[in-house]
């Protein structure tokens, strides 16, 4: 197997995957929008490439695997907008290529369960996004396109103890709300595996075992640093930006079964609770 990635979007999805792979022999170019970033970039062992910026056609055409971690915009998908072209003519010689999607694509299901046969309704502009960012990959002729559906991310750096130590963490309550999570090093062990098992036309879900109410978290990080669980907001009594609001929009519970039984996955954190607990322990 030729063991080249270039990663798309480099962010920390596709940081943690880089992380298992460097150690294994790959060589990875990952692409960034700031030139300020090239040093943290090259620092990790990634060789760092600005885009938009240079001509990305040369790389499309060179590496067999690429990693599509940028989300779309305002005008669509970044990457096709830019390079469909180019991407339509390396396609037959690629061996794969992953697309980051979101389960925001299924939309709300009043708590209920999705997997990844459960019809695309997506319920806000960013959900709708994704449903026609996939949508145009898949009409890509010859591309070995494997799309993952995230659950909300979480790990190092990102998480709720930063809110709860600093006391601006609130636990918003809204009636029958729950949410899935995947913690990111579960997200690169998954991406890890796909790679080493290429099956074109795959869509994954990616998420923990544990569906959960988001205040149930918060309480649970307060609980572990030994302070004050946040008192509980109703919904309609929080000041909340529209963004935030939107993500209480959509309420469900996302089925794992199909990577764990395809790929031989299974989550190294398969609850929120075993989440957090190491995250905490990293930082002592």
């Amino acid at each position: 197997m030729d063991k080249t990635l270039l990663s798309i979007g480099h962010g920390y999805s596709a940081q943690a995957l880089a992380k298992r792979l460097l150690p294994q022999g790959w060589r990875i170019v990952g692409t960034t929008r700031s030139a300020d970033k090239m040093d943290e970039i090259a620092a990790t062992g990634v060789e760092p490439f600005v885009w938009p910026g240079a001509d990305l056609g040369a790389l499309l055409a060179s590496f067999p695997n690429i990693l599509v971690s940028a989300g779309p915009g305002p005008d669509g998908d970044p990457v096709l907008n830019a390079t469909y072209d180019d991407i339509a003519r390396a396609a037959p010689d690629l061996r794969w290529l992953g697309y980051l999607s979101t389960t925001g694509v299924y939309g709300d299901h009043g708590g209920g369960w999705v997997d990844e046969n459960t019809p695309l309704t997506p319920s806000t502009k960013r959900g709708q996004a994704r449903v026609e960012a996939e949508a145009r990959w898949q009409g890509i002729p010859d591309l070995p396109l494997h799309i993952f559906r995230l659950a909300g991310i979480y790990g190092p750096g990102r998480g709720p103890f930063a809110k709860v130590r600093a006391g601006t963490a609130r636990r918003i309550i809204k009636d029958g709300q729950v949410f899935s999570r995947i913690h990111v090093d579960d997200i690169a062990l998954a991406l890890d595996l796909s790679l080493h098992s290429p099956a074109p036309g795959a869509i994954y879900n990616l998420c923990d075992d544990d569906p959960a109410p988001p205040q149930d978290v918060i309480a649970h990080a307060a609980e572990l640093l030994g302070v004050p669980v946040p008192p509980a907001i109703a919904i309609d009594d929080a000041d909340m930006t529209p963004m935030a609001r939107s993500f209480y929009a959509e309420s469900k519970k996302v089925r794992n079964d199909l990577i764990k039984n395809t790929l031989g996955w299974s989550p190294t954190y398969p609850t929120y609770r075993a989440g957090l607990k190491a995250m905490l322990a990293l930082e002592s």
